[in-house]
């Protein structure tokens, strides 16, 4: 099938596979003993089950490649918990494999700073292409979709995907992962939570009247999937930001019915249109929040138009289960580093760390780390903290700690939590701040789409930081002596 580019993109070239797919991810892993192959699950319930397993196994865990389920075909698989461990996470992002999670932190947002956007490369042929299917002959059951929880309203092939948009008035392409239920053959729920990029396009659409067309890709290399539910500037495509992180393009295929981009490399894409006046029920589906948070109700759908798929297709799942999961760790570096950056660009001075908690979701619950200058300083990086692009969507906690803690050790933010903040004058309530439907705390009921979150000030007080109790514990040259006179046998 040829296409043809559009030129604002990219250049359109004959495919010379340079971009990795998830099979080359798949090979990377299984070189350092992180992919386990499982045989003969069910979809019904049973692969989202085993997958919360090795999301609750952390840094132990492994990416579980499924084939052989139940009612489908050998070679039609499922792969889960692609990005749980620090080790696949770097190697998702092209870096080494041996930091600190502060360390990792601190290099993303080195390499976000300096990313050079990249646009996509065009390409006239690619594996996506090795089965295309229109009409009749299109058949989304045919892919071995699970059923990820028990309460779920239906089977969710769109957990591990990407949505593609294009905003009808600026012309830039938006790549969301927003979930998609199987309906029908042809037919997809199309759930977007209000304020994301997505969510607007399809709203500028269907205000002119006009169908939504929109790509999803199923099954692709990680990196995409990743660019897909981080913050990237608005009005700079994913595909920029990921070629520029990677160093190469991205080759993409422009769609024959949309004229969408879509990676050539993908397992599965589908292309088709929202339509304005066709809503089926969507709904409930176990979030990233960890609960059930929105009920089943009436959501867009996207009528299937085109069907690409790869000979033996892998589908990309990534189920949010109760944290710490992989759908909220992987994000926890990413967007960590997104708002050290963002703190930075605000002028904020002498930021040591950041981490956006697994538990949080890696939204509810941020915690900075600063090198205090001057009074205010504490309550100045809480506040563009819970308001910057990144930390605005259901932000709930900022906590704010001194350079002697580390972000990401629960226990020592604990610590400083209880021992450096007075309730009456460190915690700042902020109202009616940027919510949305899947905020457990939100009642059905409740139309609402606004809650309260606070800022909470853990840094010793600066007017007085000179007298405030010294740390009961061995200085860094102690320490250092220390490790190197005993260290050897205390780690034997």
């Amino acid at each position: 099938m040829a296409v043809t580019s559009i030129p604002t993109m990219g250049k359109t070239t004959e495919a010379k596979q340079t971009s990795r797919d998830l099979r080359g991810w798949m090979a990377e892993v299984e070189k350092i003993g992180e992919l386990k192959h499982i045989d003969g699950a069910d979809w019904d319930v049973e692969i989202g089950a085993v997958t919360e397993m090795g999301h609750h196994r952390g840094e132990q865990s492994h990416a579980l490649l499924f084939d052989n389920i139940k009612d489908y075909p050998r070679g039609y698989r499922v792969l889960s918990n692609t990005l749980n461990t620090t080790k696949r996470l770097a190697i998702t992002l092209g870096m080494p494999t041996n930091y600190t999670r502060l360390e990792f932190v601190k290099n993303i947002k080195d390499r976000i700073t300096n990313v050079h956007y990249t646009k996509p490369e065009f390409v006239t042929d690619g594996p996506v292409l090795e089965n295309v299917l229109t009409g009749k002959d299109i058949n989304m059951w045919k892919f071995p979709t699970p059923k990820w929880h028990e309460l779920d309203g239906g089977r969710y092939i769109g957990t591990g995907s990407v949505d593609i948009t294009r905003d009808p008035d600026e012309g830039w392409v938006n790549l969301g992962t927003y979930r998609v239920m199987v309906h029908d053959e042809d037919t997809l729920g199309f759930y977007i939570s209000p304020g994301k990029h997505g969510r607007i396009m399809r709203e500028k659409h269907f205000a002119k009247g006009e169908v939504c067309k929109v790509a999803v890709s199923f099954g692709q290399d990680p990196l995409i999937f990743l660019a897909g539910g981080v913050e990237v500037p608005r009005g700079i495509s994913e595909y920029e930001w990921i070629g520029g992180m990677q160093g190469s393009p991205v080759q993409v295929i422009e769609g024959e019915y949309t004229r969408l981009p879509f990676p050539a490399s993908s397992e599965v894409v589908i292309e088709g249109e929202a339509l304005t006046n066709e809503n089926r029920d969507e709904g409930p589906f176990g979030e990233w929040t960890g609960y059930y948070a929105s009920a089943r109700r009436p959501e867009p759908i996207i009528k299937v138009k085109r069907l690409y798929h790869r000979n033996n297709p892998i589908l990309l799942g990534a189920p949010p289960t109760r944290p710490p999961c992989e759908f909220n760790y992987m994000r926890c570096f990413v967007r960590s580093a997104l708002l050290w950056q963002q703190l930075e660009a605000a002028g904020i001075p002498d930021i040591r760390g950041v981490w956006c908690h697994e538990a949080g979701g890696s939204r509810l619950l941020n915690v900075i780390s600063i090198k205090q200058r001057y009074t205010g300083h504490a309550r100045q990086a809480g506040m563009v903290a819970s308001y910057c692009h990144v930390g605005a969507y259901l932000g709930r906690y900022t906590i704010v700690v001194d350079d002697d803690i580390d972000p990401t050790n629960t226990n020592d933010v604990l610590w400083a939590l209880s021992t450096r903040s007075d309730p009456e004058q460190d915690i700042e309530i902020i109202r009616r701040s940027w919510s949305g439907p899947l905020d457990p705390m939100i009642r059905k009921s409740d139309k609402k789409r606004h809650a309260s979150r606070a800022v909470i000030d853990c840094c010793r007080p600066y007017e007085w930081i000179d007298e405030f109790p010294p740390v009961a514990e061995s200085s860094a040259e102690v320490r250092r002596a220390m490790e190197a006179k005993w260290g050897k046998i205390l780690s034997e």
